[in-house]
């Protein structure tokens, strides 16, 4: 994803506010907190249901099918990608159930919210979405999976969740800096 990247400064810019914006607002202690709040409100005593619960999330929220398939929605176009996305996901829940427990269940609600947003954002602004947005937004998600990647196999704890308002500086420095 990271290889369509065209204007890396952007990217780099994106990455550092977003991270400096998610830091401020604590958003990986909140998405915990929401775990756990989840949790115990059902009762659940699986010791990983926050991770699974916010890996998952993360992991079906940053990927570039996720951005370019509610964009395909949003246009108006059949949602090849989205359906597409659906099956993998799918089935790679059950891998990660597996290994982190139910709280990968409970991801379904930020995905929807997130591909639900850009959708609506798309079709409310269709005409101001050019498609090297797309390319650099999709390369700041790509890294964004690789530090998750990274902070799953526990090599190093990156706090992804407080990278996340990357992606939308990422647009908006694009629509200030690139003709």
């Amino acid at each position: 994803m990271s290889i369509k990247m065209e204007h890396i400064l952007i990217s780099v810019f994106s990455l550092i506010l977003g991270g400096l914006t998610g830091e401020f607002f604590k958003l990986d202690r909140q998405m915990n907190t929401l775990g756990e709040w989840l949790k115990r409100s059902l009762k659940f005593k699986s010791e990983r249901f926050t991770e699974g619960f916010v890996s998952a999330s993360l992991i079906y929220c940053i990927g570039a099918m996720a951005v370019l398939g509610a964009i395909e929605e949003g246009t108006g176009g059949f949602p090849t990608i989205l359906l597409t996305k659906s099956v993998m996901d799918g089935f790679s829940s059950i891998a990660f159930a597996a290994a982190l427990g139910v709280g990968v269940m409970f991801s379904a609600a930020p995905v929807a919210i997130y591909q639900g947003t850009i959708t609506l954002i798309v079709f409310l602004f269709a005409d101001a979405i050019d498609i090297a947005i797309v390319n650099e937004l999709s390369a700041v998600g790509g890294i964004l999976l690789v530090g998750l990647g990274i902070s799953v196999l526990e090599i190093k704890n990156i706090k992804v969740v407080n990278l996340l308002p990357a992606l939308v500086f990422v647009v908006v420095l694009m629509l200030i800096f690139v003709p």
